[in-house]
């Protein structure tokens, strides 16, 4: 019998040669066209060695079944897998494990304590691999109940001495959210692999804690003096820890990279592309994508997730032209196709450029590849559709049904009509979405009162704001409060915007002043405007546009011996403000002016025609007659 898959034929020896063989070569045989089905993934090359362990009553093997359950959990058919189990009459602790180990594998978590029952119940011990794979069932469900009777079985045992069961039970006590059992859990391992130290940093952050950033360098020393080496993982773990704002880490990034360039790490597709996403993830964090440019472009090859990560690294720093350009390249020259989250990583670089035409492109790809279906995607859509103009587009994803919305979903819609000035609409949108059982987050709040700021909803957006953090539970954070200043300021209730502040919960921060000094502009209230610039620049010390904004506060009012105090202050801090500028979007180039700008090619003709626009403006200015009422 021949059969062919994927350009390989593999040959079933006729009845007549298992007649004559012995009972044993016909097993070695068949194990041998079980593993070659599951190395060439072959479903029917398995039923058909299958079918001829049927016939020639070897089904009793235990090699032949524990292959067959491995071999159909393989191919994602549990089921079949349990048939085979079901079949064979005396039951061993491998035939167990692998039967447990295919459940594992397809995500059917609540099956395996049931076949852990019916193991113990048939006189059998548990070895150092069922424990280790129930302890894994519990930590992925957050069953730490579970996660506890396996500990106690694995001590009653003596496996709890084992390093790959210790090992599982600190990963289950790390994702049950229990650091504390899982440090102890490591104290008292006789004996430690790379695993174990990398399973306690995982715990470490897993636990985000940032008072715990110490305690994890000490970790990283004590596992080098114990002559362990980190490897790719664990250097995994603490790259996202560095260069993060917040984090007591600033510098460690770069003396990983240098132990990864030293212990030759080699940063190519089949062993350590994640170390590179990892290690281009930080740089870009920090604000050195040149540096994570350099990472990119040393990769011997590059996946998909290689480029996902340095396109979300130049979105992330408002490199919009370069992250279009390097997500056309990577399909064009590497021939690599995006995944959903390369989609959401180059949507917002559409955003900072207004571009809908690239956003609606990226939209007709993703249905087109049946991804539009995905929430995370959907809700960038809504975004990118909003901050474009396009308010009806981003409602039609919106109130599309083929996927599940969210949280963000609703708060994403909600933050759309804010910014349209539809307070109204984003006010019924969100008691819609409370009626539907959707419980609001600080994110919701935050767009909801913006666009109560911004269409005069005072009295709504004050009732709002009160409701969330009673009923709610939700906590005032600087933005939320921020918004709230703004409604406030907006509506010209300045001196009510100064009190909130005063007895706001958390300490203000620039955003809050900031939010006064632009109330205090609109309704020409310099006492106050004063006030908050003052602030603003006690806050933040290294801004230029505070200094230049006070600057211009006192030139207003004639204050000429102020205005250069600030200016000498600016002076001596260093301090310069970048020039603002205006930009185009030609043919996939964006062209950027600045105030008297001549560096263009093309400047001339451009500020010719502008010439010639002020005329015909000041044409139609001087034709216009004002007809009385």
């Amino acid at each position: 019998m021949n059969f062919c898959s994927a350009g390989i034929t593999f040959t079933l020896l006729s009845s007549r040669y298992y007649t004559s063989a012995t009972s044993s070569d016909q097993a070695l045989n068949l194990l041998h066209f079980l593993k070659l089905s599951i190395t060439h993934q072959s479903p029917k090359l398995a039923q058909q060695t299958h079918a001829r362990i049927l016939a020639l009553g070897l089904h009793q093997n235990p090699f032949l079944g524990t292959k067959l359950i491995s071999a159909y959990s393989n191919f994602k058919n549990p089921t079949w897998a349990r048939l085979v189990f079901d079949s064979v009459e005396l039951k061993n602790v491998y035939l167990w494990n692998t039967l447990v180990n295919g459940y594992v594998k397809n995500g059917e978590y609540v099956e395996v304590f049931e076949f852990f029952k019916g193991m113990c119940r048939g006189d059998l011990f548990p070895d150092d691999y069922t424990l280790a794979s129930l302890a894994k069932v519990a930590g992925e469900t957050g069953d730490s109940a579970a996660g506890k009777l396996v500990h106690g079985r694995s001590i009653r045992s003596g496996f709890a001495l084992d390093v790959v069961v210790s090992n599982s039970l600190m990963s289950m006590y790390g994702k049950c959210g229990s650091f504390g059992d899982v440090r102890k859990v490591f104290d008292e391992m006789p004996q430690r692999n790379v695993g174990s130290w990398n399973v306690l940093i995982a715990g470490y952050v897993g636990c985000g804690d940032h008072g715990l950033d110490e305690g994890m360098w000490k970790i990283v020393k004590c596992m080098q003096i114990d002559g362990v080496k980190p490897d790719g993982f664990t250097l995994s773990s603490l790259l996202p820890l560095c260069g993060v704002d917040g984090r007591k880490w600033p510098d460690y990034g770069r003396e990983f990279h240098c132990y990864i360039v030293k212990s030759e790490m080699e940063l190519n597709l089949d062993s350590d592309a994640h170390l590179g996403c990892c290690l281009i993830d930080m740089y870009s964090k920090s604000n050195r994508f040149v540096v994570a440019r350099r990472v990119f472009d040393q990769m011997k090859s590059g996946n998909v997730y290689t480029w996902t990560a340095i396109i979300n690294g130049y979105t992330e720093n408002g490199a919009s032209d370069e992250a279009l350009n390097l997500f056309r390249e990577m399909q064009v020259r590497d021939g690599i196709e995006p995944n959903r989250v390369s989609l959401v990583s180059v949507l917002p670089a559409c955003n900072s450029h207004a571009s809908l035409i690239g956003g609606k492109q990226i939209h007709g790809f993703a249905i087109r590849k049946l991804l539009n279906n995905d929430v995370s995607l959907c809700n960038a859509l809504i975004d990118m559709y909003s901050k474009c103009g396009s308010l009806d587009l981003a409602r039609r994803v919106f109130e599309d049904d083929s996927f599940v919305k969210d949280a963000i979903s609703w708060s994403s819609m909600i933050s759309g009509y804010g910014l349209h000035g539809r307070g109204n609409e984003a006010v019924s949108l969100y008691d819609k979405m409370v009626l539907e059982g959707v419980k609001p987050d600080g994110i919701t709040l935050v767009g909801l009162l913006s666009a109560c700021g911004r269409s005069g909803l005072v009295d709504e957006g004050l009732n709002i704001y009160s409701s969330a953090i009673k009923n709610y539970g939700i906590k005032p954070t600087v933005e939320i409060c921020a918004c709230v200043v703004d409604m406030l300021g907006r509506s010209g209730q300045l001196d009510q915007a100064l009190e909130f502040i005063k007895n706001m919960p958390v300490q203000p921060g620039p955003s809050v002043w900031g939010a006064l000094v632009t109330a205090s502009v609109i309704h020409g209230n310099s006492t106050m405007q004063d006030l908050a610039y003052r602030y603003l620049i006690e806050l933040e010390p290294e801004n230029p546009s505070n200094f230049i904004s006070l600057s211009n506060v006192y030139a207003s009012s004639k204050q000429w011996d102020v205005v250069a105090k600030v200016r000498t202050m600016m002076k001596e801090k260093g301090l310069r403000k970048e020039p603002g500028c205006s930009w185009i979007s030609v043919n996939r180039t964006t062209h950027c002016f600045h105030v008297a700008d001549k560096a263009h090619p093309f400047s001339n003709s451009i500020h010719e025609m502008l010439e010639n626009l002020i005329f015909v403006m000041k044409d139609a200015k001087c034709s216009y007659v004002e007809i009385p009422s």
